[in-house]
């Protein structure tokens, strides 16, 4: 019966039943046939709530709600143009690095598709590139950011796993932009190839969109140096976040009117909290549970009679994570998976920042991956194209991405520079 009813859950979940729900069957299920009390679930909300971080995550995304409403996408989308669009592969480069600033505020992938790819979608096929690459380098570039300060992805990692979000940004630096110029050499190649024509730089569209951007650039630079230089803390830094958004784009630019717009994007941010903070507490209590049961032990000992070395660990791990990308979305994977593989990552020497870096890199990657890839689903809707006709396009960027993901696991240095 029980193996019935976790199978009729695995089916209902990839028919489109809400992931949370899914996981709170499983973990009423798990709590049933171990003879507890479903009550104990909720312990696990009583330390989420404790946390001293929590706070940040629906400021930072109150801040990403402000930007992708006002004119933020299209102030980056000017500045980078006049800055590296003049370069060969030069639009598509304005892409990438639009979506990779965007979405470290917005948090979420979906939101940079929706909010940019409409803008770029048609400036990339004006500007000569073809269709299929057009696609594919927004469909992965909506991913792009998750690395960089003040992603939520970090912060839910950093409170999951209890380790130092302050590291966690540091860590994703380089890795972060080692992605950005890989794929950036690739769109150059792409540029050259196709013969796409180039404007002419200008000094004058420079300082224009300086003037226009000069304030989005200094949020980012102001919240490294807040965090990194020691004058505030993750928290406080949230909230100067959603201060000065309010400000940027409500009084100095003034794209949102405040008493008219507040309402309804606070609701926008009260439903995309809502939804990372249920499915938290439903899969953290089923964590809870697997490791009640000594499930990462039992890994644990199947591995040490099995895997020698930590290279050989680190290739399991990576093909372990991408399936779990291709399967749960990152805010559950985070939650349900962290917890289980830390302690196997100890035991082979990993360094604890190093392992979330590659963590998120792996769900980073499973964005643009079927069954569950939301980059594709997002993008399907947003651009009108099957959703496997994406896939395809998706594919060289994919294994960009992949041997992107192989530097970083087993270079650690990329991870870990600040240490040496």
């Amino acid at each position: 019966m029980t193996l019935l009813i976790v199978g009729l859950l695995i089916l209902l979940a990839l028919l489109g039943l809400p992931l949370f729900v899914a996981l709170a069957g499983g973990s009423l299920l798990a709590t049933y046939n171990a003879g507890l009390d479903p009550a104990l679930l909720a312990v696990e909300l009583n330390r989420l709530a404790s946390s001293p971080h929590l706070a940040a995550i629906p400021l930072f995304t109150f801040a990403g709600v402000i930007l992708a409403a006002g004119g933020a996408p299209q102030r980056m989308i000017q500045l980078f143009n006049a800055s590296v669009g003049w370069l060969p592969g030069g639009m598509a480069g304005v892409a990438i690095a639009s979506c990779a600033f965007f979405t470290a505020f917005s948090g979420a992938s979906g939101v940079t598709i929706l909010a940019l790819g409409g803008l770029m979608f048609p400036m990339l096929l004006h500007a000569g590139y073809k269709e299929r690459f057009t696609l594919g380098l927004l469909t992965t570039s909506g991913s792009l950011g998750l690395l960089f300060a003040p992603s939520l992805a970090i912060l839910l990692y950093g409170i999951v796993a209890g380790v130092s979000i302050d590291q966690l940004f540091l860590a994703g630096i380089v890795p972060g932009f080692l992605l950005m110029l890989m794929l950036g050499l690739y769109a150059l190649y792409i540029g050259r190839k196709a013969d796409i024509p180039r404007h002419e730089f200008s000094v004058a569209a420079l300082g224009n969109a300086l003037r226009e951007g000069i304030w989005d650039i200094f949020l980012p630079v102001g919240i490294l140096t807040g965090i990194f230089g020691g004058y505030v803390t993750i928290t406080e830094a949230s909230a100067c976040t959603a201060i000065y958004v309010l400000l940027l784009e409500g009084v100095i630019h003034r794209e949102i009117h405040l008493v008219k717009h507040l309402p309804s994007l606070l609701r926008d941010t009260a439903v995309l909290v809502g939804s990372i903070l249920i499915i938290l507490s439903v899969a953290m209590g089923l964590t809870n549970l697997l490791i009640d049961a000594q499930v990462p032990m039992k890994i644990l000992e199947w591995m040490s009679i099995h895997v020698d070395s930590q290279l050989q660990f680190l290739l399991l791990l990576n093909a372990f994570l991408l399936i779990v990308g291709c399967m749960m979305d990152i805010f559950s994977a985070i939650v349900v998976v962290a917890p289980l593989i830390l302690p196997i990552a100890e035991s082979y020497g990993v360094n604890s920042i190093h392992l979330g870096i590659i963590f998120l890199a792996n769900l980073e990657l499973g964005y643009s991956t079927p069954p569950v890839g939301i980059n594709l689903f997002i993008a399907s809707q947003r651009f009108g194209r099957p959703v496997l006709s994406l896939f395809r396009a998706a594919i060289p960027f994919l294994v960009l991405m992949v041997i992107w993901l192989a530097l970083i696991t087993y270079v650690p240095y990329f991870s870990l520079w600040w240490k040496q």
